[in-house]
């Protein structure tokens, strides 16, 4: 069969190589536990699994770690053979719809498998559903889509070999389907073996045909490596390098919309030249969506990489930077004689995420993996620097004494220390008896009791002689 190249079509057959083996997505346990979610991520007693749409090349371990599986999903894969279900007893319905598969086998062990799914397949020897006789439960079988559904009497020769259907193809199967069946069996069963046998014969020029354009593909390749990667001597790889580095912006941004005109004529190419619809081609379509899809992220990548901030320019000046773009406050304590930088970090933001670096004439902080610095006035002491972060706001302060020692006069003292063994009275005290004095009276007799007179402390006995 021959299709164009669309949106939904298929590129040239090429076949399926070890390198490309190498590369298909495999079946771990980690995919699985992500599909077992509705089962707490337990695997073993696991009764239903969705792996579909996975790009999945080869179904493994399945059997092994998921013996309780009643249901299995693994429509629109490339998978090419049937294998490693057949120790899943409890197996009721198997979907392998829009896969690779050419042959049906390694069923026989599903001993309760009810429905089988194999739409839009490349199942062409259809005496394979032979396998399919120790089944006894299995009642529903989809072909539709398959090679094999193009041979004269397809549907005779499948209800014939399964008399346990209830349903093929979507379609119910009559009593009298049954009967007419059985009775043409013999005869159809010659024209399906001719026919399946003209079809092997066409899929073996079809496999020697892809293994041939694959080979003239990469040879095509490799020389087209060679044109655009040619040898110089050394020569010439200076001029080729003096010139790169004399090229315009406007000649990269030409550069670029030249490349991406060459890639909008190569998708067209590919996708509109006709092509057989093949197991290959289903492959050399993903490998060639694949390598697309990874080139479009590696043009995403190098876009979000912003150049490198420059902090201390070629002549060694130091810039200030201010990245994560928070606020902070720098004091001089002069009294101290020491810088204290007051960086205003998120609040719930872990501390481990901090790297502080203080050198003679700035300190830098990364905050994030971005750059926070700023020039000091004064030279500081990087050793003798210290951080701390407040536990209730997050601030970070950083403490940095500065080289360069103020030298300050000594204030002089107000009071005096007298001394222990000293008997002159504290000129304090001397000063209150003289005051004292001159408030006593010329007679004694008028006055207070003592010889007081209380109006010179306004009428208040605070002293008793």
């Amino acid at each position: 069969m021959v299709t164009a190249r669309g949106l939904h079509g298929y590129s040239r057959a090429s076949s399926c190589t070890r390198r490309d083996f190498r590369k298909m997505v495999r079946i771990t346990e980690s995919l699985i536990r992500q599909r077992a979610e509705h089962n707490n991520c337990e695997i073993f007693s696991l009764e239903e699994i969705s792996l579909h749409q996975q790009e999945i090349e080869r179904i493994e371990h399945i059997d092994k770690w998921c013996r309780d599986l009643k249901i299995v999903y693994f429509q629109n894969n490339l998978i090419p053979k049937i294998e490693n279900v057949g120790r899943l007893k409890k197996l009721e319905y198997l979907n392998l719809a829009l896969n690779n598969i050419e042959c049906i086998e390694n069923l026989d062990g599903c001993e309760f498998l009810q429905k089988l799914d194999l739409t839009v397949n490349f199942v062409g020897e259809l005496t394979s559903v032979e396998s399919l006789k120790l089944n006894v439960h299995l009642q529903e079988l989809f072909l539709v889509g398959n090679p094999c559904c193009e041979f004269e009497d397809y549907r005779k020769f499948v209800i014939a070999t399964l008399p346990q259907l209830k349903w093929l193809d979507g379609k119910e199967i009559t009593r009298s389907e049954q009967i007419q069946a059985l009775q043409d069996y013999p005869i159809v069963q010659q024209q399906i073996l001719e026919q399946q046998q003209a079809y092997i014969l066409k899929r073996t020029k079809e496999k020697e045909e892809a293994q041939k354009n694959l080979e003239e593909k990469e040879n095509n390749e490799k020389a087209g490596q060679k044109k655009q990667n040619p040898s110089f001597d050394g020569q010439g790889l200076d001029q080729t390098q003096n010139t790169e580095n004399n090229q315009s912006n406007s000649d990269g941004e030409e550069d670029k919309d030249q490349k991406n005109t060459d890639e909008d004529e190569m998708n067209k190419k590919f996708w509109e030249e006709p092509s057989q619809y093949t197991p290959e081609s289903r492959l050399e379509a993903h490998r060639y969506i694949e390598k697309m899809r990874k080139a479009k992220d590696k043009d995403k990548n190098q876009k979000k990489q912003k150049p490198q901030r420059t902090l201390i320019t070629s002549e060694g000046r130091v810039l200030n930077v201010n990245e994560p773009k928070i606020d902070f406050t720098l004091i001089d304590d002069e009294e101290n004689n020491q810088f204290i930088l007051d960086l205003a970090v998120y609040r719930y933001m872990d501390t481990s995420l901090l790297n502080i670096d203080v050198q003679p004439t700035y300190v830098c902080v990364m905050v994030k993996g971005k750059v926070f610095q700023l020039v000091l006035a004064a030279e500081v002491k990087p050793d003798s620097s210290s951080a701390k972060r407040s536990q209730t706001t997050g601030h970070l302060l950083v403490t940095m004494p500065k080289t360069q020692e103020v030298v300050r006069p000594k204030s002089k003292s107000t009071s005096t220390i007298r001394s222990a063994t000293s008997t002159k009275p504290h000129p304090a005290v001397t000063s209150l008896l003289g005051h004292a004095q001159l408030c006593y009276p010329k007679n004694p007799g008028h006055g207070d009791s003592q010889g007081f007179n209380p109006s010179c402390f306004g009428g208040r006995r605070e002293w008793n002689g």
